[in-house]
């Protein structure tokens, strides 16, 4: 019977570490497999990623061209109408009730928040200071018998 004080890793799967720089019987003394000398031998050497030995490196060379949006990208905290469904009965759905029923946590507490279909809705729920829902979700909710209120479109 296998129990606790009797239990093994199976052959091969333990292996010693390699103790270097620890004297010559071990053989790995002296220069530490680091070879002679130079900056990778030294402690803390090592020359950065991308660095060409003070040559222009290539990703300075290549030209750059377009435009990237990423720093300027609005993030929104996405919350689902099948999340809300099971969370919600009758009350009004805005930023505070979200949190409260645990539905934004975290980052998402501040970012502006966009309403997506997932499943079916079928609550008649009022949707106040949301930012963002997308358009099959607006008609998800007015099929559903829901309204939204005061949206700032964003």
């Amino acid at each position: 019977m296998l129990t606790l004080n009797n239990i093994k890793s199976p052959k091969g799967a333990h292996r010693n570490t390699k103790r270097i720089g620890r004297g010559q019987g071990s053989g790995w003394g002296t220069q530490a497999g680091k070879g002679h000398k130079g900056q990778k031998a030294r402690s803390g050497g090592g020359v950065r990623l991308g660095y060409e030995g003070g040559q222009m490196p290539i990703y300075m060379r290549l030209p750059k061209r377009g435009f990237s949006n990423y720093p300027f990208k609005t993030e929104y905290a996405i919350v689902t109408l099948d999340q809300i469904q099971a969370k919600f009965d009758s009350e009004t759905v805005n930023r505070e009730t979200l949190i409260e029923k645990g539905l934004l946590s975290g980052v998402n507490k501040r970012l502006p928040i966009k309403i997506l279909v997932k499943g079916d809705f079928t609550k008649g729920l009022t949707f106040s200071n949301i930012d963002k829902f997308s358009k099959s979700a607006e008609q998800m909710i007015s099929k559903a018998g829901g309204t939204i209120e005061s949206k700032e479109a964003k």
